[in-house]
């Protein structure tokens, strides 16, 4: 179907890859409940999906611990093979899934286009690691003994998602714990199931054994008590987390009960700092990248725009400009559309009240401001200068196309800023000074640093955050070691 279609409900998904029943042990469950799955850009239903509930999780659970043996002793290229099918039927069925978010997301097609490779390139990025878990031989200091290191899968992981990468914040986790050897139970956010049940199909036809890729769906009122079991069920061994650092902080406490290993990758608040010696086109450019990918819904979007007196004013005239020219506010369908809606009401409405706070104590509106006429869930991309570190803007995430600009006097002043959250994912700044650089670089607390550059994630690279902003880190080579224990094994008696 084409775009015309797409606006109009279900009609748009793909039936090849549409499930509405929860993955469990290789089968589709059905549920007594369901709750529906809606459209952002018009509120209509997609469908209902089964609603999973303590008892379907715990099930889901059984079967990863079950699968478990066998698939943590497969040979390593056995797994690599499997994951590597995954992928390529992820490239094959690229325009299907890609679908699939733009619908139950509403980013545009391009981007969702975008999120299947890069969601794609961690499959095939574990698939290659997988065959590169290396053990140690120690050197011992008794000549009859010998000291060996051996790491072995965790064991059952417990997957936990957000909506704004419906596919990407799965992959990222579960290319990684499959590689290791471990199984794993899904727990997609409540706004986006239907991504992470397309690739249990994918899955299911990659040759991916039952039980090993499981996906429990629910509603946000299940929501609670499916996540108090996985956290607390004392088969899981580990939980990987993406989502609020206040959402975060619950699971860790209910993880503390039997002591699970966690992974956490939680709020930002990224600064984006313009020095006077920067390219100021440059930053413009990687701003523009850095704000609106997504319509701003993204961990590591910038937050806070510091500029310094000497170019404020030249940057601020020409981000405007780059803002009203280039992003185009539309159903994630239309091919010119730069910026879909927001992903419900609430997350305008936090836009709408961090704009009128920061207005009411002296910030200027440059452009946008307010709701789009499109509909309740889309809004104006917004630029506000005049912005001071008090209004709630500065001090709490948005998740939404707002960019405020605070105008700042010296590299000390600039970095003291940024440093002040409790929080640090993602911190961008923009030099032409080497010295400068370096310095920054090093003092920014963040655990992501883009240096003149506004779009920094990749499967290579280690992704995660300092301070509250979690715990653990996801990709590159450090990714596979979230879910591996280190087992010493003395010989003796040589």
């Amino acid at each position: 179907p084409g775009p015309a279609a797409a606006r109009h409900g279900s009609s748009a998904l793909p039936a090849a890859l549409v499930r509405r029943g929860g993955l469990v042990g290789g089968r589709w469950v059905e549920t007594a409940a369901t709750f529906p799955v809606q459209d952002p850009a018009s509120g209509e239903e997609l469908g209902r999906v089964a609603d999973c509930g303590p008892a379907e999780a715990q099930a889901a659970v059984r079967a990863a611990h079950e699968a478990g043996a066998d698939w943590g002793r497969l040979p390593a290229k056995e797994r690599s093979l499997r994951l590597r099918r995954w992928y390529e039927l992820m490239l094959e069925n690229n325009e299907e899934l890609a679908r699939i978010i733009t619908a139950e997301n509403g980013k545009p097609l391009k981007e969702a286009h975008g999120e299947i490779l890069y969601s794609a390139s961690f499959l095939e990025w574990f698939a290659e690691e997988a065959r590169r878990v290396y053990g140690d031989v120690i050197p011992a200091s008794a000549k009859d003994r010998r000291i060996l290191v051996l790491k072995q899968p965790v064991g059952v992981a417990a997957i936990i998602t957000p909506w704004n990468f419906p596919s990407a914040m799965i992959t990222r986790k579960v290319g990684a714990a499959l590689a290791a050897g471990c199984t794993v139970v899904v727990k997609p956010a409540e706004d986006t199931p239907l991504s992470a049940l397309a690739l249990g199909e994918l899955a299911n036809q990659a040759g991916i054994p039952a039980g090993v890729y499981n996906v429990v769906p629910c509603s946000r009122q299940q929501t609670p008590a499916v996540g108090e079991v996985l956290c607390t069920d004392p088969l899981v061994a580990k939980i990987s987390f993406t989502g609020s650092t206040a959402t975060g902080k619950i699971l860790l406490k209910h993880a503390a009960g039997t002591v699970k290993r966690v992974s956490m990758e939680l709020g930002g608040h990224a600064p984006f700092i313009v020095f006077d010696s920067a390219n100021v086109d440059r930053a413009v450019a990687g701003a523009l990248a850095s704000k609106y990918r997504n319509s701003g819904q993204t961990c590591v979007c910038t937050n806070r725009f510091l500029v310094q007196k000497g170019i404020h004013d030249e940057f601020v005239k020409k981000f405007a400009k780059a803002i009203e020219r280039e992003l185009h506010v539309g159903n994630g369908f239309d091919a010119k559309t730069t910026q879909g809606p927001l992903i419900n009401e609430k997350a305008v409405e936090k836009v709408e009240r961090h704009i009128k706070d920061a207005v009411s104590q002296g910030a200027s509106v440059v452009t946008g401001g307010k709701r789009h006429s499109l509909g309740k869930n889309f809004f104006e991309p917004t630029l506000l200068s005049n912005v001071t570190t008090k209004m709630l803007c500065t001090q709490e995430e948005t998740f939404g196309p707002l960019a405020p600009v605070i105008k700042f006097d010296n590299e000390a002043e600039a970095v003291a800023i940024a440093n002040a959250a409790n929080v640090g994912l993602a911190g961008y700044f923009y030099s032409q000074d080497p010295a400068q650089i370096w310095r920054v670089a090093e003092q920014l607390e963040v655990g992501m640093v883009g240096v003149n550059e506004g779009i920094i994630s990749s499967v290579e690279s280690p992704f995660g955050g300092v301070k509250q902003s979690g715990l653990g880190r996801e990709g590159s080579k450090y990714g596979i070691d979230e879910y591996l224990e280190i087992k010493y094994v003395c010989f003796g008696g040589l």
